[in-house]
């Protein structure tokens, strides 16, 4: 029986090459999105493709009764991408900027992942994979709103797993860190959308921050990886018989990983501050 897994975030980068990939793979893949007119691009690629806005209720319980009559009730895979960045100082965050990048990167996820864990009770089995970062390990200047909301996933991730312990349905965790993405330009419009930069404190660095996200693509790194290396990871959480519960992708987060188990708090900090200044310079 042809397996049917459930994607979010597919109108770009992660999400959509793994899409493709899967369903070359033998998947029936239900590729969402959050914008309706992503939807018939992903169908002119063969994809089944339809709207799940993470930060709606409303939109979440939409899709999940649109994803069981497509398979008939049936759903092997989840596959929880959809996410965005909201880069910033801490102090520059309001309420409702927080709130926002909680919605979409946390809320939401738990939100469909507790209405799909009943259908994989139900059936007997089930795969759920959360794509978090090397930023839910460690965490680094202008971007914690989304550190915190990767932190929060690794935490409930962890707890999901020991409460669906003996029920035949599997969590783990991909934690890439630069992976070749459009990333950058959804962080931009949100940095100029929710950031004061004139009249902030981190002026000066905010022009550094500014011209980062203009760059583009996460691609100017030795360090960054296409998206292919999270299918591989992701394809083995779906399919190995003893998946893992974090799944390591790329260089700095397999770096960042051990360095966070051996060295004191402070050194990291200085780490940390050395590599986002040199990012932003």
């Amino acid at each position: 029986m042809t397996p049917v897994i459930l994607v979010t975030g597919c109108s770009t980068g992660i999400g959509q090459h793994c899409a493709v990939r899967l369903r070359q793979s033998g998947y029936r893949v239900l590729a969402t999105v959050r914008k309706p007119e992503d939807v018939a691009p992903l169908q002119a690629m063969g994809l089944e493709s339809f709207v799940l806005d993470l930060a709606s209720s409303e939109s979440i319980a939409q899709a999940v009764a649109h994803t069981l009559e497509l398979t008939g009730g049936r759903l092997d895979a989840l596959f929880n991408n959809g996410a965005y960045g909201q880069p910033g100082a801490v102090e520059d965050l309001s309420r409702e900027v927080l709130r926002e990048q909680f919605e979409t990167n946390l809320f939401g996820w738990i939100e469909l992942t507790n209405r799909i864990i009943p259908v994989m009770r139900q059936q007997g089995h089930g795969r759920i994979v959360m794509n978090s970062s090397v930023l839910g390990l460690v965490a680094m200047k202008y971007r914690g709103a989304y550190n915190a909301s990767k932190f929060a996933l690794e935490g409930i991730t962890d707890t999901y797993r020991q409460e669906l312990h003996g029920s035949d349905i599997r969590i783990s965790l991909i934690e890439p860190g630069p992976i070749s993405s459009a990333f950058r330009r959804n962080a931009l419009s949100a940095f100029t959308r929710n950031i004061d930069t004139v009249n902030s404190a981190h002026a000066p660095t905010y022009a550094g921050v500014l011209a980062r996200l203009e760059g583009g693509e996460e691609q100017d790194s030795s360090f960054t990886l296409p998206p292919e290396a999270v299918f591989k990871s992701l394809r083995h959480a779906l399919e190995s018989p003893r998946p893992r519960a974090r799944y390591y992708v790329t260089v700095p987060t397999y770096l960042l990983g051990y360095l966070r188990r051996l060295v004191p708090g402070s050194w990291m900090d200085a780490l940390l501050r050395r590599a986002a200044e040199k990012e932003n310079s």
